[in-house]
């Protein structure tokens, strides 16, 4: 007797509503059905099995259909071959629905041979015959007289149960909202029909999907490959020496099914995973990996296998993928858009008696809360389950104060896999730097000794911070919350024996009760009531490295400051000067917008980098900072409306990136010359007293964006073309002419020049126009005020240059009319209204009211205009 098995189709694959059955067993009935069949399908039976045995069918000449899908949809078809197994027609109908059999010989030979006698239809016999050849070579189980026929079974069972546990589909999740678009996604990066062995990286925070998302692709595809495996939550099993070898086992099992592996150490299991898999097609998936070397000890270095082989890794760092070299892909997996989230969330959150309907306004708050994090979702939706719209008001105010922990448990282990440093980074981001620019985080943190370059950059890595379209980092709000808790939990009691502060009620508890220690390295104070300090509330905080402030004051005086401080922001700021005690050695930024500092009294800070003192309405003028700050690279003292004049060493600031002076109306001087040959950015829009521009040295080069709109400025001065990297010049005023030099010409960077009111352009030589052939942006218009009491209209000239007529100038792509009208309310209060429009083509259109083929536009406008100002700007191709 020999028994035969062969895997059937996935029960998937069908779309009929037959009962699936794990094993179908065909014998003839006379031969063992009330033997070794018997005692087969009820050992089966025993192990939670589902076989199939034909008791209800009585045999005929024809297979019934319903018999005939119940093969089809079952996983596995195990044949029992007994001498007399072919002389059945019926055993051969049901053998060609399933396997067949070769080198026929003995009594199957002589069965076939009498059935030759009975069927004259050739064509049947031809297919009974193909079957048998076929079978013959297929693997099973060959018994022996003899042996024990209960361990022949219980040897059969054990290698179907594991059969079936590798067949099985793996579970995905609860409600799978909106996964195969994703999945399909992650399909099309896999290629599974071209050739090579494909590594796919599905990476993104803890909570976000990716290990539902790299089940439910496997399901997918896995019948495809000779052998599959999904290796789960490999950075907690592989801890330790067993553990990584026991994951190796897994491997070797899922893949080839056989389970006599004795490794002793996981050096050994590298050779076997190769010696074993080598050249063999499969499908493994690794689950939650966060070091190099787990990959390595399982794969290798995802060579080994036959080409069309596929690999998924999900993580939660995106630096590992690269590790991996050429032929990988990656796959980030986004959070939920707002259609998901509100869907998964309800059917976790209801049941079918409660009426959504009620709680609309809550569930908003909840989903809002959980910011498309599917974990979050899941977990919250659980909890409030069954619950009333009062519980569920005092679950989601405690959520917000005490994160969940099972939330907090998950979201934590990639905060674990940072080092000392990288945690710092992650909580003082966390506490006090969210949605800030990178750049200016890092030069703080680095004052900190904290590596931020590298230290950030590992954040992102690791999906626990992202990069915003401005540069600036942004982290997930669960996440922060995270972050902050864990600082909460250093002393939960006493938030004075805490590394940060930001809770003002915490902050105040230490400030207010002097309570301030060692501890502290960051404040934050931003309360929403003006709060009041003590002259010496910072005094027992000698680590304090972090200090934001804001709409606070001092009772008297402030008595100190600490020396350690690299951040000091404190807007509105009620003292004129800093303490005299106050020598910090490494402090990067000070920031005191809205204060009332004067800036009167010398002060020396080398380490300096940022100083913001934008809408200081009592500094009258900026000082000699080229000592006191030479490492400055930004400068804020925009809208300081007192501000007359800036000392000529300012000029000298040769690591001064920005320098913004927008609004600051009184400002009748800056230094002569400007020689800041790191300068990028320079705004003096609306410094409406400013009539004189400085002169510029050859190092001033590097400018790219020059802002002298509504100045007092008429004339350029010739050392402007030193200016050759300047790509953006905004200049003019309403009713004013400027004057441009002809080293206006030099500007070959230029590609964007914006002209309000007047200029007059000079001759280059020849009498031509020397203007970038490459400019991409002319803007010229006029500004026009009328009585918003007037009832008569206003007739509207704009003047236009003669040389946009010339056909010496340029082509322009696009025409771009913009209107800017300002409108008084009957409050006193002025609203502004901005209106654009974008023309394609080198042609004003037909429809366009007001044209002209002159120097000149002429139209009227009515009463119902009070004020407008409009622009037209040329885009060249």
């Amino acid at each position: 007797m020999a028994l035969v098995t062969i895997k059937g189709a996935s029960s998937s694959s069908f779309t009929h509503q037959s009962k699936n059955f794990d094993v179908f067993l065909s014998f003839r009935e006379e031969d063992t059905r009330y033997g070794f069949t018997g005692h087969l399908y009820n050992a089966l039976h025993q192990k939670g099995i589902n076989t199939f045995i034909d008791d209800d069918f009585q045999r005929r000449e024809e297979i019934p259909t319903e018999l005939l899908k119940t093969i089809e949809s079952s996983k596995f078809l195990i044949i029992v071959f007994f001498q007399n197994y072919a002389s059945s027609a019926w055993c051969l109908d049901e053998l060609i629905k399933i396997l067949e059999l070769r080198n026929q010989k003995g009594k199957i030979g002589e069965a076939l041979a009498k059935h030759e006698e009975q069927f004259k239809d050739s064509k049947k016999l031809k297919r009974w015959r193909e079957a048998l050849n076929e079978a013959a070579n297929l693997s099973g189980w060959h018994y022996k007289y003899g042996y024990l026929e209960f361990k022949f079974i219980e040897g059969i069972v054990e290698e179907i149960l594991s059969a079936i546990l590798r067949d099985t589909p793996l579970y995905v999740a609860k409600y799978p909202i909106e996964i195969n678009p994703r999945v399909k996604a992650i399909e099309l990066l896999l290629d599974i029909e071209s050739d090579g062995v494909h590594v796919v990286g599905i990476y993104g925070p803890g909570g976000v999907g990716k290990t539902t998302m790299a089940k439910a692709t496997y399901n997918r595809i896995f019948n495809q490959f000779e052998g599959s495996c999904f290796l789960e939550n490999i950075r907690d099993k592989s801890r330790t020496n067993d553990g990584i070898t026991n994951l190796q086992k897994t491997l070797l099992f899922e893949t080839l099914g056989d389970t006599n592996w004795n490794m002793a150490n996981a050096s050994r299991g590298i050779n076997e995973i190769e010696r074993r898999l080598n050249k063999k097609r499969i499908l493994v998936i690794l689950d939650d990996v966060d070091e190099l070397g787990q990959i390595e000890k399982l794969l290798g270095k995802c060579d080994w296998f036959a080409s069309r082989s596929r690999i998924i890794i999900t993580t939660r760092d995106k630096h590992l993928l690269a590790t991996l070299g050429e032929g990988h892909s990656s796959y980030k997996v986004k959070e939920l858009d707002e259609h998901e989230v509100f869907e998964l969330f309800s059917k976790h959150a209801f049941q079918k008696k409660q009426r959504m309907e009620d709680y609309l306004e809550i569930v908003n708050q909840v989903i809002h809360y959980a910011n498309g994090l599917p974990l979050a979702l899941v977990v919250m939706g659980a909890d409030l389950c069954g619950r009333t719209k009062h519980e569920w008001k005092i679950a989601l105010d405690k959520y917000e104060r005490i994160p969940n922990k099972n939330i907090q448990g998950i979201l934590k282990i990639s905060y674990e896999g940072l080092d000392e440093i990288e945690q710092d980074i992650f909580l003082d981001i966390a506490c006090f730097f969210k949605g800030l620019q990178k750049h200016y985080v890092i030069d703080v943190l680095d004052a900190c000794d904290l590596c931020p370059d590298y230290g950030i950059q590992k954040l992102i890595d690791k999906c626990l911070i992202t990069l915003g379209e401005c540069n600036e980092l942004l982290m997930h709000d669960l996440l922060q919350q995270m972050g902050r808790e864990i600082v909460r939990q250093e002393s939960p009691k006493k938030p004075e024996k805490r590394s940060r502060l930001w809770s003002s009620k915490d902050v105040l508890e230490v400030l207010n009760e002097n309570k301030g220690s060692d501890h502290i390295q960051g404040i934050m104070l931003c309360s929403p009531e003006n709060v009041q300090l003590k002259a010496d509330f910072l005094k027992k905080m000698k680590n304090l490295r972090l200090l934001i402030i804001s709409n606070a004051h001092v009772c008297g005086g402030i008595e100190y400051l600490p020396n350690g401080l690299r951040l000091l922001d404190w807007s509105e700021f009620p003292f004129s000067s800093l303490p005299t005690t106050f020598h910090p050695q490494k402090l990067i930024a000070l920031k005191m917008p809205q204060s009332h500092i004067k800036l009167d009294k010398p002060f020396k800070f080398e380490s300096l980098t940022y100083m913001d003192f934008s809408s200081c309405q009592e500094i009258e003028m900026l000082p000699d900072l080229s000592m006191a700050t030479p490492n400055l690279k930004c400068l804020l003292s925009c809208q300081c409306k007192s501000l007359v004049e800036v000392h000529e060493f300012v000029g000298c600031l040769d690591k001064l990136i920005a320098w913004d002076l927008e609004g600051c109306t009184k400002l009748r001087s800056l230094p002569r010359l400007l020689k800041m040959k790191s300068l990028l950015y320079l705004c003096l829009f609306n410094c409406s007293s400013l009539e004189n521009f400085p002169e510029i040295s050859q190092e001033m080069g590097i400018l790219v964006f020059l802002d002298v709109n509504k100045t007092a400025i008429t004339k350029l001065p010739q050392s402007f073309g030193n200016l050759t990297r300047l790509e953006q010049l905004l200049l003019g005023s309403k009713d004013q002419l400027v004057h441009l030099p002809i080293s206006i010409y030099d500007l070959q960077k230029l590609c964007e020049l914006t002209i309000y009111g007047s200029a007059e352009f000079p001759r280059a030589f020849g009498g031509k126009l020397g203007l970038p052939q490459d400019i991409a942006c002319l803007g010229l218009g006029s500004n026009i005020s009328m009585d918003p009491q007037s009832s008569s209209g206003l007739s509207l000239h704009i003047d236009l240059p003669s040389f946009l007529s010339t056909s010496e100038f340029i082509v322009f792509k696009k025409v771009y009319f913009k209107s800017e009208s300002l409108h008084v309310n009957s409050d006193g209060k002025d609203t502004r209204c901005e209106y654009e429009i974008v023309v394609p083509g080198n042609k004003v259109p037909k429809w366009f009211n007001h044209q002209s083929i002159e120097n000149f536009i002429s139209f009227s406008i009515g009463p119902e205009f009070p004020t407008i100002s409009l622009s037209c700007f040329w885009i060249a191709g």
